[in-house]
């Protein structure tokens, strides 16, 4: 039965620490999952947490740690001592431990490393901080289990059992040659079903896919997807090995991904959550919904200009929430679409004027929709056929524009390596706004 924190059970824990009642919140703990201590955590304060975390076994303690969001670890983190913060580096899959790492101040990080007992993982903690966090590099992890093409098997299962010390999840054994060239992988059925004094260059198989160092995290992602890997390999220029991806890195990375488009098509500019600071909350939302306001202004400059005609006809003026929240559902339905299909790389790629062509027929057949409906709805409001006309003109040409608009801006932000998801929230809106205002009373300026 899946853990449920409640608010009676955290009064108990924050109890019995209060009274430091270890044998009982080791009792608790035992009955729990990493993830189900992590949330308890978050409800603790500083001290209570480190607290608890004290009483458990270092390498659970370690795993609950990496299980923290980056900034509340951060935060959780300062309670510790370079050299307790060591103890649990040491435990951890090398790419965790450089997350870890590379979210304290560089004086604690060099502390840290110099505190590792195990030199290797030091090393590969050095060599990953290289590395984007985005990009195949950075991802990876350097554990991971290889064999040299010319052993046999029976040194492979020893090479197994020694490596595997190191590596959590075992899905295949990579071989390589001398220079440590990725020359395909092994799979641990063959392995095991292999005849006494097989080697590996004969139950190999060098159809596997891998990745280069420089690979960006969508493009891992996307090839994971597409080959339903558990985890892919990574090399150098040279082909070389270097490590490995594990499928649990890359569903944090595209999740990760995925708040942040969300947040950039709501018009948020930082990565924050609801129970942040109230300044945090203030400053990720307000550059946004400044620009919107401005833009908002700009709309109403243009209503103004025109308001010797909304004075002799007031009717015009119930028909302007209309015209705003058309030309802004297009928009964002456009560029939703088009988000969508950069973000999957696996189909064929259109071409841009594949993509106009299309837009274009779907927004023709919208508009037309949209503007008979306009018109019928215009006279079912009992108003002049030339109020009606009016409107199913301007529907018409707003849904042409904002088509385009919602079209076009994700193609021309993602050509300047700018994240196209900001292009669908308030950017697409407040855009649409001022043509859509402007075509509308354009239109009755000439017609009425």
């Amino acid at each position: 039965m899946p853990f449920e924190l409640t608010k009676e059970y955290l009064e108990k824990i924050q109890a019995a620490i209060s009274q430091q009642d270890d044998t009982f919140i080791k009792l608790e703990m035992e009955e729990l999952f990493p993830a189900d201590i992590t949330s308890i955590l978050y409800e603790l304060d500083g001290d209570e947490s480190r607290y608890l975390v004290t009483l458990l076994d270092t390498k659970l303690a370690a795993e609950i740690i990496v299980n923290l969001d980056p900034n509340d670890r951060k935060k959780f983190l300062k309670n510790f001592s370079s050299q307790e913060i060591a103890e649990y580096v040491n435990l951890l899959d090398s790419d965790d431990a450089v997350d870890m790492l590379n979210e304290q101040p560089v004086n604690i990080r060099e502390e840290v490393i110099a505190f590792l007992k195990d030199r290797e993982q030091a090393r590969f903690i050095i060599d990953l901080m290289h590395y984007d966090e985005d990009c195949a590099g950075g991802l990876m992890q350097k554990e991971l289990v290889k064999i040299n093409v010319k052993q046999s098997v029976t040194e492979c299962v020893e090479e197994i059992r020694r490596q595997a010390e190191d590596v959590e999840n075992v899905y295949s054994v990579y071989v390589v040659d001398d220079d440590n060239t990725l020359l395909g992988r092994a799979s641990l059925k063959k392995i095991i079903l292999a005849k006494r004094g097989s080697k590996i260059a004969d139950i190999y198989t060098e159809d596997i896919v891998s990745v280069k160092t420089t690979a960006k995290g969508e493009e891992v992602a996307d090839i994971m997807q597409k080959y339903d890997l558990d985890a892919v390999p990574v090399v150098n220029i040279q082909g070389r090995l270097l490590g490995r991806i594990t499928i649990d890195d890359v569903v944090d990375f595209i999740t990760e991904q995925a708040q942040e488009d969300v947040q950039a098509m709501a018009g948020i500019s930082e990565d924050v959550e609801e129970d942040d600071s109230v300044w945090m909350l203030v400053r990720s939302r307000l550059p946004w919904l400044l620009a919107g306001m401005t833009g908002s202004f700009m709309a109403a400059k243009i209503i103004g200009i025109f308001d010797g005609e909304v004075s002799n006809t007031p009717a015009l003026a119930a028909f302007i929430p209309l015209i705003g929240s058309t030309g802004g559902n297009v928009g964002i339905q456009s560029s939703a679409l088009i988000v969508q299909s950069l973000a999957d790389k696996s189909g064929i790629n259109t071409s841009l004027g594949d993509r106009l062509r299309k837009m274009l027929v779907v927004a023709l057949m919208n508009g037309l929709i949209a503007a008979t409906f306009a018109f019928l709805g215009t006279l079912v409001l009992e108003h002049e056929n030339n109020i009606s006309l009016v409107m199913s003109l301007s529907i018409f040409s707003i849904v042409m524009l904002a088509s385009l608009m919602g079209t076009i801006t994700p193609l021309v932000l993602n050509r300047f390596n700018i994240n196209p998801a900001v292009a669908s929230g308030p950017f697409i809106t407040t855009t649409n706004d001022l043509l859509g205002y402007g075509v509308y009373f354009m239109i009755v300026y000439f017609l009425l």
